[in-house]
């Protein structure tokens, strides 16, 4: 994805590969919702990216009654 083609009043970009500069993760400003593309789970250290699985958890609590 070309992070220039995105509006950044709806998208923010949070994770950007630091050797080829590719977007590898963005948020949304006007919903509750983010991405990852890569599996944050995985590597490079086992607690890394909780702060990825703590946030999905707060969005459940804050939003997930909506429909």
């Amino acid at each position: 994805m070309d992070p220039d083609s995105l509006n950044s009043t709806v998208v923010e970009l949070t994770h950007v590969n630091l050797n080829d500069q590719t977007l590898e993760g963005f948020r949304r400003r006007d919903v509750p919702a983010f991405s990852v593309q890569y599996h944050p789970e995985a590597a490079p250290g086992p607690h890394d990216s909780h702060y990825l699985f703590d946030d999905f958890v707060r969005l459940m609590d804050e939003f997930g009654g909506r429909k």
